[in-house]
């Protein structure tokens, strides 16, 4: 396919449709992206050791941190390479693809290198307990060593599917995901590695996905990554900047407000920081399916909001809030009714299980929320609105859910723990409705005539 047949395919077609279309392989990838911490978390649990298992809870902020890197350079390049195709300006989009994916491999050695050096102070200050420490050194040292190549997957999975090849993307992520479930067994159980069998298990499948990505973006009319297109020049900085701030800003504070759940639920044993861990795992597999469908959307926004096709953004947004809403209910009915089994899947601990299904049924009272603010935070994010985007990705998991989660124990205890989150939720749905509601006001309701020979403005 060629890059103007791509352009048709992207401005043309039917906007449900299309989106679905889009949105199939996306979510595809989600879920399957989600079984990486899952399946850690899952082995780990047959482990009979609850600190084993509060371990992977307590990493997983470190691995947030990571795909927090790995995002804002794949959101910030991709969103500037889908508007760029959009106004036909491929080279323009070669450029930042190359710079975005080698400006994000550095970043990861650079991670690498010092985490190592700070291992332990920085596995205390994720939130570990003297008896979670050994474990948590043990997965994080292991995952550190995979921080390059694991940003660069999330780079190129991000560049690929804003080029509207999600299905390269799919391939990459989903048999990396395969290799991990079979490797957690093998390297835990046969080879006796304990916790940090599942952390090799981890970064040996996401090496997989890697090269796989990297070939990907070699295939059909997909953009190359080639080191003689990187432009070293503020320009393409900035640009990945505003493009991939929320992202940054929204996984960052996520990372955070995980070492700020693991200090506060410490307080009532390595069970509450386990179960919390669990059901951010169960919670995260949800949202999952509903964000791939939102990625779905994205180069969507981005060829047709570069293309000038306003009343094509403006409909595919509300397709994608009203669908997303519809599924995210069903997922809450679900999880409150299986609570119990859901947690108990992970760790068979009463205690662990008594503290989850509480926190995963009050989640359920408003996780569906999340359809109106994220596809919000989507939509402004390609269409290069910074501070509206950046502030609804901070919403949940950092502007309101870390006072709520430091400041509601001290008046409900471990209640408030697992209050946190459901209060966050409803806050950002009240944020988002007035930033939202500006956004689309300020695009025209008809699309403006196609001009073809327009290109991206570049100094």
């Amino acid at each position: 396919m060629t890059q103007e047949e791509k352009y048709r395919q992207m401005t043309q077609p039917p906007v449900e449709g299309l989106i679905a279309k889009l949105a199939a392989p996306c979510i595809v990838s989600m879920l399957v992206s989600s079984f990486y911490n899952m399946a850690d978390t899952y082995f780990v649990g047959m482990l009979n050791d609850t600190a084993a298992t509060g371990a992977v809870g307590v990493i997983f902020s470190m691995m947030a941190i990571i795909q927090a890197i790995g995002f804002f350079f794949g959101h910030g390049s991709g969103n500037y390479i889908s508007r760029c195709l959009g106004r036909r300006d491929v080279a323009e989009a070669s450029a930042m693809a190359s710079t975005g994916f080698f400006y994000a491999l550095t970043a990861g050695v650079i991670l690498c290198i010092v985490g190592q050096i700070f291992l332990e102070p920085i596995a205390w200050g994720l939130g570990s307990t003297a008896t979670i420490l050994p474990h948590s050194k043990a997965y994080l040292q292991v995952i550190l060593l995979g921080a390059p190549w694991m940003i660069g997957s999330f780079v190129l999975n991000n560049q690929l599917r804003f080029q509207g090849s999600a299905a390269y993307a799919m391939i990459g992520i989903t048999s990396g995901a395969v290799l991990n479930i079979a490797l957690d067994p093998l390297l835990i159980f046969v080879f006796h590695m304990g916790v940090a069998g599942a952390g090799w298990a981890t970064i040996i499948s996401q090496f997989v996905s890697f090269l796989i990505l990297l070939a990907g973006s070699y295939r059909g009319s997909n953009i190359p990554i080639r080191f003689s297109n990187v432009k070293f020049r503020l320009w393409y900085l900035s640009n990945i900047v505003r493009g991939g701030l929320p992202s940054l800003a929204r996984q960052g504070l996520a990372s955070v407000a995980g070492i700020a759940l693991n200090w506060i639920a410490g307080v009532y044993g390595d069970a509450a920081i386990a179960a919390m861990g669990v059901v951010q795992r169960i919670t995260n597999f949800g949202q999952s399916a509903m964000i791939g469908f939102g990625q779905g959307f994205q180069p969507f926004c981005g060829f047709n909001y570069g293309a000038r096709k306003y009343a094509r953004v403006k409909k595919g947004f509300w397709f994608c809030v009203r669908v997303s809403f519809v599924f995210l209910v069903l997922v809450c009915i679900a999880g409150w009714i299986f609570a119990e089994p859901l947690v108990t899947c992970f760790r068979n601990d009463p205690d662990v299980i008594v503290f989850g299904a509480m926190a995963l049924r009050l989640q359920c009272l408003t996780f569906w929320i999340q359809s109106f603010v994220v596809m919000s935070n989507m939509m402004d994010q390609v269409m290069g609105r910074t501070v509206p985007a950046t502030f609804l990705a901070m919403a949940r998991q950092g502007v309101f859910f870390i006072p709520a989660v430091l400041l509601l124990p001290l008046f409900l205890n471990a209640l408030g723990v697992q209050l946190a989150q459901p209060v966050a939720d409803v806050l950002s749905l009240a944020s988002a409705i007035p930033i939202q509601k500006k956004v689309l006001s300020s695009l025209p309701d008809e699309d403006v005539p196609d001009v073809t020979e327009e290109i991206c403005t570049s100094t």
